[in-house]
C-alpha cells in the first residue's frame, strides 16, 4: 500500500496540470464556495455554472439573498431543479446575515439549514484550510477502486470506512486542493462506467486495476425500478389589450414538491378544454419516476378554480417549474418562423 505523503504528491501533481478553471475555483469566499456546492449536488458542472454567475451577479452576498423575495430567488434557481436547496441555501443565507459573519468553523457550517457531512468539509477546507476530508459519489468511487472496497458502498458501516481512508489520505497543509483534486478524479478519470485508468496518477497503486476489477466497483445496492407515468399537459393561451396570456396554476402552500412554482395545468385538472394541436412530448425524471410528458394546446371557455391567466411576457421573472419550461419550448419551436 502507498504511503499516504506518496499518494498525496501524486495526486497532486496530477491535479496542477489536470484541474480544470472553474468560476469558483478562483475565489476563498465561503459564500461563493458554499452556493457551488449547493448547487453542484445532483447536477453537471455544465450546468451549474451558468446559474452560479447569475445567481452571484444578483446576490453577491448572504445579506442580499436574505433580503429578496424568496419567488425571486426560486425563479433564478428555476429549471435547476431540487428547489428545496434554494430553500435552504436562503435560510442558511438568513442565519450568516443575522451572524454579521460567515461561520468559520466546521460544525458552525454543518449547523446552516440544507448544509450536510460533505458540503460543510468541503466549505471548511477550501475557504478556511480546515483538515476535514470530503466524501461525495466522485470521491466514493474513487476510494472504493483504490482500495478494492468490495461491500456495498451505500451501506453506512462502508461509507464511515471510507471517510477514514478519505481522511486518513487528507493533505493537512493544503486539505482544500486536496478535496477538490479528489472529487476532479472522480470526475475526469475515474467515470462509473469507462474508468480512464491510464491517465490516473493512482493507477500504478490501485487495487482494483490490480485485480482487475477496476470496471466492477463500487458495488451499489440493487436500484429499485422506476415507476413510469404519462401526463398530458394543455397550453391554454388568450389575447387581450395586445398582451397574450396563457393559463398557468401556483402550487399551494399544502403541496410539498414545488411549493410556489408555476405550471401547466393537467388536462384532467380542466375536462372541459378542448385539444388542439399536438406539440410534442418529452421525458421527465423525479427520483424513481420516468415521466413521458404529452403536450397540446387547447381552447376553454373559463379557467377553472386555482388557475390564473399569466402575461407570456412575465414568466421569465416567476419561478416556473421545470415541467412548464420544457412545454413552452415547444410552444417556442412551433411558433419560431
Amino acid at each position: 500500500m502507498i504511503h499516504p505523503r506518496d499518494a498525496r504528491r501524486l495526486l497532486m501533481d496530477w491535479f496542477q496540470s489536470a484541474r480544470r478553471d472553474l468560476p469558483w475555483r478562483r475565489t476563498r469566499d465561503p459564500w461563493r464556495i458554499l452556493l457551488s456546492e449547493v448547487m453542484l449536488q445532483q447536477t453537471r458542472v455544465s450546468v451549474v455554472i451558468p446559474y452560479y454567475e447569475r445567481f452571484l451577479d444578483r446576490y453577491p452576498t448572504p445579506a442580499a439573498l436574505a433580503a429578496a423575495p424568496e419567488a425571486e430567488a426560486l425563479a433564478l434557481w428555476s429549471g435547476l431543479g431540487y428547489y428545496a436547496r434554494a430553500r435552504n441555501l436562503q435560510r442558511a443565507a438568513t442565519e450568516i446575515a443575522a451572524r454579521g459573519v460567515f461561520p468559520q468553523t466546521y460544525e458552525e457550517i454543518a449547523s446552516l439549514p440544507g448544509v450536510g457531512d460533505y458540503t460543510a468539509a468541503a466549505v471548511a477546507s477550501i475557504a478556511f484550510g480546515l483538515a476535514h476530508a470530503v466524501l461525495d459519489g466522485n470521491v466514493i468511487r474513487v476510494l472504493s477502486r483504490f482500495t478494492a472496497e468490495t461491500r456495498d458502498v451505500q451501506a453506512q458501516s462502508v461509507r464511515v470506512r471510507l471517510k477514514e481512508e478519505a481522511q486518513r489520505l487528507l493533505d493537512p497543509a493544503r486539505p482544500g486542493d486536496f478535496n477538490q483534486a479528489m472529487m476532479e478524479l472522480g470526475a475526469t478519470v475515474c467515470l462509473p462506467k469507462t474508468p480512464q485508468c491510464l491517465l490516473c496518477p493512482w493507477r500504478d497503486h490501485c487495487q482494483a486495476r490490480a485485480l482487475g476489477r477496476e470496471q466492477e466497483l463500487p458495488i451499489k445496492g440493487r436500484k429499485r425500478e422506476p415507476v413510469k407515468l404519462q401526463i398530458t399537459l394543455l397550453l391554454v393561451e388568450r389575447q387581450s389589450a395586445g398582451k397574450r396570456f396563457v393559463l398557468m396554476r401556483q402550487r399551494g402552500a399544502h403541496e410539498s414538491r414545488l411549493q410556489g412554482f408555476w405550471e401547466l395545468p393537467e388536462e384532467r385538472d380542466l375536462p372541459h378544454a378542448v385539444r388542439g394541436v399536438r406539440l410534442g412530448e418529452f421525458k421527465h425524471s423525479i427520483t424513481r419516476h420516468d415521466y413521458t410528458i404529452e403536450v397540446f394546446t387547447a381552447k376553454l371557455s373559463r379557467a377553472g378554480r386555482g388557475h390564473r391567466w399569466i402575461a407570456i411576457d412575465a414568466l421569465d421573472s416567476l419561478p416556473l417549474a421545470t415541467t412548464a419550461r420544457k412545454a413552452l419550448a415547444l410552444r417556442d419551436e412551433l411558433y419560431t418562423p
